[in-house]
């Protein structure tokens, strides 16, 4: 299992369109991995079952492996618990954390599920990005676009969006 955990890297997915028109299944994807607006992401890794919903529902969303960097700014910024208060080091503590950048750590090396922490919303509203996106949201990233695979490049969406 260790083995496992250690192979496994931590994937950002962003949804960037409306799911007026799409498919049952992909709206069924796009809840089951708590995508219920546009600007959400969320904090998943890239086990096979995560990478099948995601390319089921590659038309709507935008995702790439996420930096340490990045997944603290998330935290700090928009990291939420139940009832809309802000994450803080004292709630890292309460779980066993000493700070907020150690919590963001065990998030990245995969060592703790983020959507599992208990009393916290597993997803993080964003704003649109700054200066818009580059591309058309109806094109595939490797096309010119926003949709899709992107790699590293998620990095640069998501600081544009904190």
């Amino acid at each position: 299992m260790s083995s496992e955990t250690e192979k496994r890297k931590c994937v950002a997915a962003v949804k960037i369109r409306g799911t007026i028109s799409a498919p049952l299944e992909v709206r069924k994807t796009l809840l089951m991995l708590n995508l219920k607006r546009n600007n959400h992401a969320v904090l998943i890794d890239d086990r096979p079952s995560f990478l099948g919903m995601l390319k089921t529902a590659q038309n709507f969303i935008t995702w790439g492996e996420v930096s340490k960097e990045t997944i603290t700014a998330l935290l700090k910024t928009s990291g939420r618990l139940a009832g809309n208060k802000k994450l803080t080091d004292a709630y890292a503590q309460k779980i066993g954390y000493k700070s907020l950048e150690e919590l963001a750590d065990a998030i990245f090396s995969c060592k703790v599920d983020y959507w599992r922490l208990p009393n916290i919303q597993p997803f993080f509203r964003l704003h649109p990005p700054s200066k818009g996106f580059k591309g058309k949201i109806k094109k595939s990233h490797a096309s010119g676009g926003e949709l899709g695979y992107r790699g590293e490049k998620i990095n640069d969406l998501l600081t544009r969006m904190i």
